[in-house]
């Protein structure tokens, strides 16, 4: 009976929104309302055989970049046009990589997924390969063509991968309280925003590898929104953290599930994609992370060469976490729950997935140095 009304409550919001959405668009449309239209490019992540990219059509946001001493006012502002963003439905996007074409259609909420399948290898001296976008349709308000650039990492000469959380992980979120972490979400941006210390100098030498000489990819999965990438973009460059796609929620009250449906569902996507590479998980004590990484190793044996969790619940979770541990070490993968980086680079440096002299850069930058 709950499942059958929950199905009910969802379809009726799906019509709602949809409704809501066609009526707000077609209103700014009649009485020349409508803001020109951008093409928002995400970090796309693909092999020597496809390339993936996703990306959003909406009206310009109007969002200034972020300064160190922005008001907590601005802010504010920037964050509720990031949420007050309109979506462009349907819109028509041809991807262009080389001489490839691929054309797409963006959903109800402006999102659009290209897929790239390559008929001749890459360069070789290129990471990031740089994928052209050009919307078809509609016409932008104004006339003119809008076109954009997206970024697609395939990695090569990589010895693992790395698959990392970001709330209370990378970043400082409070994510068990929903308030506390709206707040601290709203009130600042990519420079306000503070990183665990040490995350930077740690995430860098995984990304060196052991030899210090790698480029071992680093994927990034968070609850959310797709609505704030730009500043989870901007906010691990303002700080040094290795660069790497972002995989975000869609926040819309239809699609809203599981945070461990939606992340097993990335986690299984990229070991999928990169059938042949190990990987590293990170993430923290807070949420599921433990049980969605031990689930993880069930399902791909032999894939996971270490689990580091962040504890952010010290006496809360630790008997439950350390159960989950001892499974996923009868399974052959090490699960390690640390307090600081610091502990979590030993340990790597310990296991070869780092360089031995990257443990001092990690404390120093710990420490503030």
């Amino acid at each position: 009976m709950l499942t059958n009304l929950k199905r009910l409550l969802l379809l009726a919001a799906h019509v709602l929104e949809k409704r809501f959405d066609d009526f707000r668009f077609s209103f700014k449309r009649r009485f020349g309302l409508l803001d020109p239209f951008e093409i928002l490019p995400y970090r796309g992540h693909g092999t020597d055989r496809e390339l993936f990219l996703k990306g959003r059509v909406l009206e310009e946001t109007g969002i200034t970049r972020p300064g160190r001493d922005d008001t907590v006012w601005l802010n504010v502002l920037n964050m509720a046009r990031r949420f007050a963003s309109g979506e462009v439905a349907g819109a028509r996007v041809l991807a262009s990589f080389g001489e490839l074409r691929a054309e797409t259609r963006a959903d109800e909420e402006g999102f659009f997924e290209v897929r790239l399948r390559l008929t001749e290898p890459l360069d070789s001296n290129l990471r990031w390969h740089p994928v052209e976008l050009e919307l078809l349709s509609p016409p932008s308000p104004g006339g003119g063509e809008v076109r954009s650039k997206g970024h697609v990492l395939v990695p090569r000469e990589a010895g693992f991968g790395v698959i990392s959380d970001l709330d209370d992980t990378v970043v400082r979120s409070s994510a068990t309280n929903l308030l506390k972490m709206a707040w601290i979400v709203v009130r600042n941006n990519a420079h306000t925003r503070l990183p665990f210390e040490g995350v930077g100098a740690f995430y860098e030498a995984l990304r060196r590898g052991g030899e210090g000489d790698a480029f071992n990819p680093i994927f990034y999965v968070s609850s959310s929104p797709w609505n704030i990438y730009d500043l989870l973009e901007d906010f691990l460059n303002v700080h040094g953290i290795p660069p790497g796609p972002l995989f975000l929620k869609d926040w819309s009250p239809t699609v809203l599930g599981k945070h461990q449906d939606y992340k097993l569902g990335v986690i299984r996507k990229l070991l999928e994609t990169y059938e042949d590479l190990p990987f590293v998980l990170i993430g923290d004590s807070g949420e599921e992370d433990p049980e969605i990484y031990l689930q993880t190793i069930r399902e791909y044996p032999k894939r996971i060469r270490t689990v580091y969790i962040r504890d952010v619940t010290p006496g809360e979770r630790d008997a439950e976490v350390q159960a989950i541990a001892s499974e996923a070490r009868r399974l052959g993968t090490e699960m390690v729950t640390v307090l600081d980086t610091v502990a979590a680079a030993e340990h790597a440096a310990s296991t070869g997935l780092i360089a031995q002299d990257r443990v001092a850069t990690v404390q120093a930058q710990s420490r503030g140095l």
